[in-house]
Formats: C-alpha cells, sequence, structure tokens
C-alpha cells in the first residue's frame, strides 16, 4: 500500500492500572478515533493489559529534534533546584 491508500496512523497509550501514568504501547492505523481505540485494544490490550487506552493522531505529536537538544534543554541546565536532588519525592526513584 502507498502512503495514499493507507488509513492515518495512531499513537498508543495504555495505562496499565488506575492510577498509573499511561505508557506509549506503539500504533495502529484507522479510519477514525473509534476504529483507532478498537484496534488498539485488539492489539495491544489482548490479555487484559490495560484499563485505559489513548489513542492520539500521529500527526497531531510534536517532538523536539535531537540535534537541537543542547539549546532547547540548555536553560534548565543552570537551574539546579528544578532536579528532585533536594528533597524527597512520594513514590518515585530519580537517579
Amino acid at each position: 500500500m502507498t502512503k495514499e491508500t493507507q488509513w492515518p496512523l495512531w499513537e498508543v497509550f495504555l495505562q496499565k492500572k488506575f492510577g498509573v501514568p499511561f505508557e506509549h504501547a506503539g500504533n495502529v492505523h484507522a479510519p477514525d478515533k473509534e476504529m483507532a481505540l478498537q484496534n488498539a485494544r485488539d492489539v495491544y490490550s489482548r490479555r487484559n493489559e490495560a484499563t485505559c487506552i489513548w489513542v492520539v493522531p500521529s500527526e497531531a505529536i510534536a517532538s523536539s529534534s535531537p540535534e537541537d537538544a543542547g539549546s532547547f534543554f540548555d536553560p534548565a541546565n543552570d537551574k539546579i533546584y528544578r532536579h528532585p536532588n533536594f528533597y524527597k519525592t512520594p513514590g518515585a526513584s530519580f537517579e
């Protein structure tokens, strides 16, 4: 199939248990959000691996470029107080 004949691409995020963060699971092709949810359920949650599923059109996701990491993230490097090294964060371990 060529790009013109393929359905749009949707990114799939799963929540494994209520209250835990969503994790990216992969992607599916589907013509609309309802079919994307059904496809995501069938592909990524066949054995009840999730309690909730998000699908997002891939074209709606914006990303920074790895080549620009230095200048893009540079403003945070001189603000060490933003890093959780000076206090304990309940339920999290940052190393």
